[in-house]
């Protein structure tokens, strides 16, 4: 059957039809390009996803450079993810995971712009490439031995994704919706900062999916034969057991949201931009900073909090939130430098967001707790 589809493939191809591909569990190795894979393919003019790869997206997504992001779900038949409220999906082994990196391309060569709206060239079964450049595609695959983060880095023709372990560097100049102009230069971390990321805990150091956990995936998603609820399509899609009635799931704010109220919004955005390492048991845990979405409101969220691990990031600032005052708050400090000393997060971003400064800078500057002499 599979020689078959492959055949197929190669004769639509030929003939100027639409080309397809069969995706696959690769249990051992490293494949060397993305095709390999058999999640997407691309013609340079046209990305497509394969059957049986699910689109879907987040509430409120990790901010990267202002990178649009296309994500997936794939199984192996006869596998499906375990339902976990507070958790990711308990995905079986043989779940196959992408991100794909994009811009929509500017004017010349070299620039990408600056959008917070959905790219142009967004499509439900995959990407019309005429005004977005691919950049990467990072693969998350649960084998026995654990889950295994690739990076690929797609190619000029915009036709496949090379294996780069050792990450990249790519230079943009990035344009905003006023015209403004900034070097950006985008790093594609490597298979270790991939790990070190998906490692959310500091004593397993077990690397495991972010996104895709109840909260974070719970809203819909256009399909193009209708919209549905991503919780639901997954059911429907065999990939998903054990799912309560959506009355009684989580679902994470959308950041953007004006109508959520602003400290949903706001836990949101750190829930999914800074939890996997701040969190009781991250990386970070010797900060002390919990930023994860059911830390309690008090010192490990940061309020009135002295710092303990930030050495020379505090830019002068006594607490990591200074309630009411976010000119004088180290967590504002951290998300508007980009030095990489100090900087937060420490690795998927090179320039500020704006967006995201301006939504923790209101939050902070709307509360009314008052910080002590002592903190």
């Amino acid at each position: 059957m599979r020689f078959g589809l492959i055949a197929l493939s190669l004769l639509l191809a030929a003939c100027g039809g639409p080309r397809t591909a069969t995706p696959s569990f690769i249990a051992e190795g490293n494949p060397p390009l993305l095709s390999d894979w058999g999640m997407m393919v691309s013609d340079g003019a046209s990305l497509t996803l394969s059957e049986g790869v699910l689109p879907y997206d987040l509430n409120t997504p990790l901010f990267s450079d202002y990178a649009h992001k296309q994500r997936t779900i794939w199984m192996p038949e006869g596998v499906s993810a375990e339902y976990r409220e507070g958790d990711v999906l308990d995905f079986p082994v043989g779940t196959v995971i992408t991100k794909t990196f994009y811009y929509p391309r500017g004017e010349t060569p070299g620039e990408v712009l600056q959008t917070t709206s959905r790219a142009p060239g967004w499509r439900p079964d995959g990407l019309d490439l005429a005004d977005i450049h691919l950049v990467e595609t990072r693969v998350l695959v649960h084998r026995e031995t654990g889950w295994l983060a690739l990076p690929y880095v797609w190619n000029d023709a915009q036709t496949d994704a090379e294996l780069r372990r050792a990450g990249d560097l790519q230079h943009f100049t990035l344009v905003s919706e006023d015209g403004e102009r900034q070097a950006l230069p985008y790093a594609v971390p490597n298979a270790n900062q991939c790990a070190g990321c998906h490692a959310i805990n500091n004593t397993t150091r077990q690397i495991q999916p972010i996104g895709p956990a109840a909260r974070h995936i719970n809203r819909d998603y256009d399909y193009g034969t209708g919209t549905q609820n991503q919780l639901i399509a997954l059911v429907n899609a065999g990939y998903l057991d054990g799912h309560p009635d959506l009355a009684d799931t989580p679902q994470a704010a959308v950041y953007t949201d004006p109508d959520a109220p602003l400290n949903d919004r706001a836990r949101s955005y750190l829930d999914i931009n800074c939890a996997h390492c701040h969190n009781p048991v991250g990386p970070a845990d010797t900060s002390g900073l919990h930023l994860n979405a059911d830390a309690p409101e008090g010192p490990n969220l940061g309020l009135c909090k002295l710092p303990i691990a930030a050495g020379g990031g505090t830019g002068g600032r006594r607490f990591g939130i200074q309630p009411g005052h976010p000119e004088e708050s180290i967590l504002v400090y951290r998300l508007e430098i980009n030095d990489p000393g100090s900087m937060m997060p420490e690795l998927g971003r090179s320039v500020r967001h704006e967006e995201g400064i301006a939504l923790i800078t209101d939050w902070i500057a709307r509360m009314e707790t008052q910080c002590g002499s002592d903190g």
